[in-house]
């Protein structure tokens, strides 16, 4: 059955809080700037940069983890660029393992955002530039304020999607104890050196907390019955 320590639970759950934390934090920045200007923007090509923004939710994470390789190694157009310059790397890292999970989160965000946003009365809209409020002021005081439900539901599925993230962090990040080894990566090492009890304990965390947060993203996005 294999043994364990408190330790080394917690460093894995530590590491996969902040790594998850982090990245949920900035896929959900980045998706509501996004899919705020999707939902208003018209233009000719616009399917298909929905389709690219969307696209991190459908390819195989090891697919994602090459792509962000060929950017970020050492010799890809941005690795080789901070490298030389600043001598930083983002592989193999906890950058690394926050990048990755930012990547593959951000699509649930998006649109689950851009969604709200496309739900959203004009009428306020008009409403705030009739009362002389800029388009951003707009944005902030009016279509944020009405649009919580659906962001806040992406941002907790972000979450979850981040806790479970595996191939793209482990080929940018690599599988480092206590260093870039999340839950997911501590459970794939435990079920091969054959700790089951391990594997079991951390299998039941990540899948308790999983649970309560799509329970919770589901409640959300059921609309209000007034």
């Amino acid at each position: 059955m294999g043994s364990f320590s408190w330790d080394s639970v917690r460093s894995p759950l530590i590491l996969t809080l902040q790594v998850t934390l982090v990245s949920t934090v900035f896929a959900t920045l980045v998706g509501i700037l996004f899919a705020y200007q999707m939902s208003r923007a018209r233009f000719i090509g616009k399917a298909l940069l929905d389709a690219v923004f969307t696209l991190p939710m459908v390819l195989p994470p090891t697919v994602l983890g090459y792509y962000l390789l060929v950017l970020f190694g050492k010799k890809g157009i941005l690795g080789s660029f901070l490298l030389e310059h600043f001598h930083y790397s983002i592989l193999f890292n906890l950058h690394g393992a926050i990048l990755a999970s930012a990547i593959v989160s951000f699509p649930l965000v998006y649109r689950s955002a851009k969604a709200s946003f496309e739900d959203l009365d004009p009428e306020y809209e008009e409403a705030s530039y009739t009362l002389g409020k800029s388009k951003w002021a707009t944005f902030l005081l009016v279509i944020l304020p009405l649009s919580w439900r659906g962001i806040l539901a992406g941002s907790m599925m972000a979450y979850a999607r981040g806790m479970g993230e595996f191939g793209a962090t482990l080929m940018v990040a690599g599988n480092i104890p206590e260093r870039t080894q999340t839950i997911a990566l501590a459970i794939y090492d435990s079920v091969q050196a054959g700790n089951d009890t391990f594997s079991l304990l951390l299998v039941i965390v990540a899948s308790i907390t999983c649970i309560l947060v799509l329970t919770l993203a589901g409640t959300l996005l059921k609309k209000p019955h007034w």
